[in-house]
């Protein structure tokens, strides 16, 4: 079941903190009013302090980066795909700090919070974040797996982690993979085909989120009838100077984009289709005296018993005709 941000926060500073809080209301409280300094007892384990760090508009990009495990396409976060958290943020700013760790090199890596450091690049606003000196990568993986939980992952996401399962022996099966993540196997074969799409075949789209299963199917069924030269051509088409598909289109509203940029990515691929070759149609006219054969635009006569003068009109005929 999805986790709201508030309770999330609750999950994550709702062990202790040094206002001692010890109800779920007391922590989100405690985030909310973003105290200076929070301990958490991450994963139920080793207690770990964190302190809230302000970080201007211009130096996020160069002072944080996304931890590399978590789950979430960072490429597929537009400002389509945070339309929930600009909304709030260009009104009432930053509600919830987000989670990070420091790195070797003195940057803050995001655990938590992923969504809310693009929303604050796009809407040029100030980015908080709780920071922490020690964690190991476990409970990196940790934090940024629950974090999640309240924003459900597009179905190349869950295919990637689905792939990852595979690839470590964890399970063996699509049947398997339908119990660990406690879906439909129909979904888990929906999502395997997502995560088998090239990325930027899915960042032609303004919220991939939105992409349901059928969507992905016929888009997988699509791609992978064309050559391998003119997935290439396809790709490339999707990678233009001019930006994605969906930032190339007219009309407005998520949907409408969506509708246009799946009849495109259609249109180039029809366009893209080699040419079936053409079949051979042979017609008897009358039985051992005439016949035809015809291929594509070629016609074939042939043609027994036949007088001189009745050869010679039908070469007139064909000479005023094709002449």
């Amino acid at each position: 079941m999805a986790i709201k941000t508030s309770e999330l926060n609750a999950k994550l500073f709702g062990k202790a903190n040094k206002r001692r809080a010890v109800t779920p209301q007391e922590a989100q409280s405690a985030a909310k009013e973003q105290a200076q300094v929070i301990e958490l007892a991450v994963a139920g384990q080793e207690v770990v302090q964190f302190e809230l760090t302000r970080i201007a508009a211009q130096d996020i990009e160069s002072k944080t980066f996304v931890f590399s495990e978590n789950a979430r396409e960072q490429s597929f976060l537009n400002e389509h795909a945070l339309s929930d958290v600009l909304a709030t943020l260009k009104d009432k700013g930053q509600q919830y700090p987000a989670v990070g760790r420091r790195s070797e090199d003195g940057r803050i890596e995001v655990l938590d919070g992923s969504r809310r450091r693009m929303s604050c690049i796009l809407a040029q606003k100030e980015f908080m974040i709780y920071v922490a000196e020690n964690i190991n990568s476990e409970h990196a993986k940790f934090l940024s797996d629950v974090a999640n939980a309240h924003k459900p992952l597009s179905l190349y996401e869950k295919g990637k982690e689905m792939q990852a399962k595979l690839a470590s022996g964890e399970v063996t099966d699509q049947k398997a993979l339908a119990k660990m993540f406690q879906c439909s196997e129909a979904l888990v074969s929906g999502a395997l085909k997502a995560a088998d799409l090239p990325l930027p075949l899915l960042q032609a789209y303004p919220n991939v989120s939105d992409l349901g299963r059928p969507t992905i199917v016929k888009l997988h069924k699509q791609f992978y009838k064309l050559p391998l030269e003119q997935q290439a051509q396809l790709i490339e088409r999707c990678q233009s100077e001019a930006g994605f598909v969906w930032q190339n289109t007219s009309v407005q509203g998520v949907a409408r984009i969506t509708k246009e940029v799946t009849e495109t990515l259609e249109s180039w691929i029809d366009e893209l289709l080699p040419e079936k070759p053409s079949q051979t149609t042979k017609v008897d006219l009358i039985k051992g005296r005439a016949s035809y054969s015809r291929k594509g635009s070629s016609l074939a006569l042939n043609l027994k018993k036949l007088d001189d003068q009745t050869v010679e009109e039908i070469l007139q005929f064909v000479k005023s005709k094709l002449g």
